[in-house]
């Protein structure tokens, strides 16, 4: 099991759909949840992509120097990127930060911001392209410890005598994460990456997608690896996770709803339309995965106080599997659930999602950094032992909190 956290290049706040409690997005505040993650024992640290995202490739590269052991999963995007090009980025990178470089593989979901970046594919044309642009990087960074060129004639991509000076430290490559939900994206991870990464669906919906990578990976002779992409909400008791889930969405209006969900609904990725889904239904209704989007909020509906309809408090409608809670996806694109409950619950859930093969957990919450220590402090301690142990450092050196009388050292309560 390995657990990760989130660099929020696109803003963090207390709030979702506010400026109400919100925080400069600044180089130091970046460095803050980079130093924290790597001194708790995250594993690594996913960067987000996308043109409401600071640069993931910049940020990460700013953050090698402030931290020890922390890897980075950072975004390469087929038609932005060249695969040479991406290639040497890679190999400079890992060896730089001694080995610590993960890729993303981003097909892109949002047509309209595609265009912006001069990408006109269609979505199947897209994964052709992306299919080929990642065996070029995979081929140029595996030859590289040879010194060997590569000729590769392909129907959106091509290269003669692509060559690597300087090879990656990891061999043959960085491990390539993968995320997407239609068959096409399927085929792609079974065929050519190491992990594949699901946004947080329930358990059952988790499962089918593992069985059918896993079963197309064998077809090709491979084996994947598989990891979730989930918020936390985790607090002292379960009460007050949910008091806290309803927080985070209290500033957020019908209208606001209505507009986000209008931008997820032009894009064109699968994924998407499984998130937006998992929040459809009306009140005390459970939604599924085939409910679409018709039963949002109508525009101009009558709020309390001007804040949000009641429709999108209540436990009942964003609970959409236990302690799997739906509300993030109102108004945030991608991962839009959360595991809401007390340690132990949470934990519990996680494991629950570890049996079913999922050994990566990419995890975040708001505020960011606040969060990384709560989930820390509340939930390593009931991990499985080794990962608890590693996460630990093996041997935590202390104290742990403030000195009592000037004399004491602190001891957790017996209770």
């Amino acid at each position: 099991m390995q657990i990760f956290w989130f660099i929020p290049t696109h803003g963090d706040s207390r709030y979702l759909g506010t400026a109400d409690g919100a925080r400069e997005l600044s180089h130091d505040y970046l460095k803050q949840v980079a130093i924290a993650a790597d001194s708790l024992g995250y594993e690594g640290v996913l960067i987000p992509t996308g043109r409401s995202c600071e640069d993931p490739w910049v940020v990460a590269s700013s953050l090698i120097a402030v931290t020890r052991n922390l890897k980075f999963l950072v975004a390469v995007r087929p038609g932005l990127h060249q695969p040479s090009l991406a290639a040497r980025m890679a190999a400079s990178f890992d060896r730089l930060s001694g080995g610590r470089l993960l890729i993303n593989l981003v097909t892109g979901g949002d047509q309209t911001e595609l265009e912006g970046d001069g990408v006109f594919l269609d979505h199947a044309t897209r994964y052709e392209q992306s299919s080929e642009f990642i065996r070029i990087w995979r081929e140029i960074l595996a030859r590289s410890h040879a010194g060997e060129s590569l000729d590769y004639e392909g129907r959106h991509l091509s290269v003669k005598g692509a060559k690597l000076l300087f090879p990656p430290v990891q061999k043959p490559h960085p491990p390539v994460y993968f995320g997407g939900s239609s068959p096409a994206a399927h085929e792609l991870a079974a065929e050519q990456t190491e992990a594949y990464l699901t946004w947080g669906e329930p358990p059952a919906e988790v499962a089918k997608k593992i069985a059918d990578v896993r079963e197309k990976a064998a077809r090709h002779g491979r084996t994947v690896k598989f990891g979730i992409r989930l918020h936390v909400i985790v607090r002292e008791t379960d009460a007050k996770a949910w008091q806290a889930a309803e927080e985070l969405i209290s500033h957020v209006s019908d209208d606001t709803v209505v507009q986000a969900q209008a931008v997820f609904a032009r894009m064109d990725s699968e994924g998407q339309r499984r998130m937006a889904a998992l929040h459809a239904g009306a009140r005390n209704k459970a939604p599924t995965l085939g409910t679409g989007v018709s039963s949002l909020p109508r525009e101009g509906a009558p709020s309390p106080r001007g804040g949000p309809s009641a429709i999108w408090r209540t436990r009942a409608d964003l609970e959409i599997s236990p302690n799997l809670w739906a509300g993030v996806g109102l108004v945030r694109g991608g991962a839009g659930t959360a595991l809401v409950g007390d340690p132990q619950t949470v934990a519990a859930r996680i494991e629950e999602y570890a049996a079913l093969g999922i050994d990566t957990f990419v995890l975040s919450g708001y505020p960011h950094l606040e969060e990384a220590y709560r989930f820390a402090e509340l939930v390593f301690p009931l991990l499985p032992v080794k990962v608890r142990d590693r996460l630990a450092g093996g041997s935590p050196l202390g104290p742990f909190g403030e000195t009592v009388g000037n004399q004491y050292v602190p001891r957790a309560s017996q209770s």
